[in-house]
């Protein structure tokens, strides 16, 4: 193997001390724009890479952040975690991604598995972290904020108002004159499936109505259409609308009660979903739908990472009215 390329040598060849080139490679280091122009050309030169994971040894900090997601079948999570590694970058943070698909059986050695990288934060997008884990990154220092996600207890967190997104879906049917309204809900472990439930509940409570059908997709597909055939099975009691707990179970919903039942949305069944992803707008759906503010959740997150935000934040979101409950 060819020998290494070392700072020494790229000092040498660009006639500046060691330091400067370690200032060069260094985000946010004072360094003089002939200098750095200098050092880049002579790393270039030479095909000099600096070491990251030597410089977090003396520094102290990795500029890597750790991102755990529990599944990304969901739609909604691939743009939002592609605007957050686009702004993490923006602040010369790395991402380094962990995909935690059986969130209840191996998050804790996922988890112990980043700290290990010495990563100065820890993202927890579509999953919950456990007290004890908590706990540790605490105790060294290293911020976690759950995103789309809230435990209930002192941890940081950014989400929606998810209780005042399930009024705003429930409130919107009502008004189109719906009232056999069902709920087709995602996993119950869910602190966002608990809220928007809840907002369900409360907006039919004030209507004087109760909730007519229930089913639970679990969000995900295969279990969101089986759901939809056990709601719509008994032709003299269906529902006239329905509220899916995310844009992603609503698409094969839809496509259930149009291409396996013969119903029309919506004049049969009004159909709204919650995420408002790119999908919903496409013609073959055009689901009204909750928005979810991703600038404000991604900004929100990042800053709390970077230590200029220390409170947990709630982001207000919005109905999106397209074509599946009758209203445009």
């Amino acid at each position: 193997m060819a020998d290494k390329v070392t700072s020494q040598d790229v000092a040498a060849r660009a006639g500046v001390s060691r330091s400067a080139v370690s200032r060069v490679f260094t985000p946010g280091a004072s360094v003089s724009d002939a200098t750095a122009k200098k050092v880049r050309l002579a790393a270039e030169q030479l095909g000099y890479r600096p070491n990251v994971l030597a410089r977090s040894l003396l520094t102290g900090r990795s500029r890597m952040v750790g991102l755990v997601v529990g599944y990304l079948d969901n739609h909604f999570y691939p743009g939002l975690l592609e605007q957050l590694c686009q702004v993490l970058d923006t602040e010369g943070v790395n991402v380094l991604m962990f995909l935690a698909e059986d969130a209840e059986a191996n998050l804790d050695q996922v988890v112990n598995d980043l700290l290990d990288y010495q990563v100065d934060g820890l993202v927890l997008a579509s999953v919950t972290l456990g007290s004890t884990l908590a706990t540790r990154c605490e105790a060294i220092g290293v911020p976690v904020v759950e995103l789309n996600r809230s435990d209930g207890g002192q941890g940081l967190h950014v989400v929606s108002d998810n209780e005042m997104g399930g009024v705003m879906a429930v409130e919107h049917l009502i008004a189109q004159g719906r009232r056999r309204i069902g709920h087709i809900a995602g996993w119950e472990g869910a602190s966002t499936q608990r809220a928007r439930e809840a907002g369900a509940l409360s907006a039919l409570r004030k209507a004087g109505l109760g909730l007519y059908a229930r089913e639970v997709g679990n969000f995900d597909k295969e279990q969101a259409r089986d759901a939809t055939r056990r709601m719509f099975n008994d032709a003299e009691a269906r529902p006239d609308a329905v509220f899916v707990a995310n844009d992603f179970m609503a698409f094969h919903v839809i496509d259930v009660l149009r291409y396996e039942l013969g119903l029309t949305v919506p004049k049969d069944v009004a159909v709204i979903g919650f995420d408002d992803v790119p999908t919903a707008a496409f013609a073959a759906y055009e689901l009204t739908t909750i928005r979810q503010d991703l600038d404000a959740m991604v900004r929100h997150t990042a800053e709390l990472l970077m230590g200029r935000e220390t409170s947990s934040r709630m982001i207000t979101p919005s109905l999106v009215v397209r074509s599946t409950c009758g209203a445009t």
